[in-house]
């Protein structure tokens, strides 16, 4: 079982960053499609002013597919694709580095509970503090492996990998059973 995955870079970095083209070889070796949005140009615009384009991109793109897409993100790219799939159908979410909002904004900040979804996180990271995304990940039920790893999880890419692999084959074996 395959299907189509949307991998969204983080911010200042590219479709070419090692995480998402290891994960984008990983996903092709099992059948899936995939693809990865420049967000280069949102990115420009700043941190705060970056975060709509880049969900209307993303959406955009997960409108355009045949079946709803998985996404998968890293930092600024995993928290557009949680934004993201609470306005188009969405198959899963793999999220690392997964940044929190403000607390004053964090209540329109969430994912679909019936949708898959699993975070990564390295407890050294100084650019987003594991303890939010864990407390987010608890009290929704999302599985979340926390890494000995700073923000870019660059010490732990064969584990992420790893992670990734046995992710989508779980999703693939789950679509048979339903």
């Amino acid at each position: 079982m395959s299907g189509h995955i949307i991998l969204s870079h983080g911010s200042g970095s590219s479709p070419e960053a090692s995480k998402v083209s290891a994960l984008a070889r990983v996903a092709e070796q099992l059948g899936w499609t995939t693809e990865r949005p420049d967000y280069r140009d949102s990115d420009a615009l700043g941190l705060a002013e970056s975060v709509a384009p880049r969900v209307q991109q993303l959406v955009a793109r997960m409108q355009a597919s045949v079946t709803p897409p998985l996404l998968v993100g890293s930092s600024m790219g995993a928290f557009v694709s949680c934004l993201a799939s609470l306005k188009a159908p969405c198959a899963g979410l793999f999220l690392m580095a997964l940044p929190m909002p403000p607390a004053d904004s964090a209540k329109a900040f969430d994912l679909d509970r019936r949708v898959p979804a699993m975070c990564v996180h390295g407890y050294a990271d100084d650019v987003c503090p594991p303890q939010p995304t864990l407390d987010f990940a608890r009290e929704r039920g999302v599985p979340c492996l926390l890494v000995a790893d700073g923000h870019r999880l660059a010490d732990h890419l064969d584990t992420v990998i790893g992670q990734f692999r046995l992710f989508l084959e779980r999703y693939a074996l789950e679509q048979l059973v339903a």
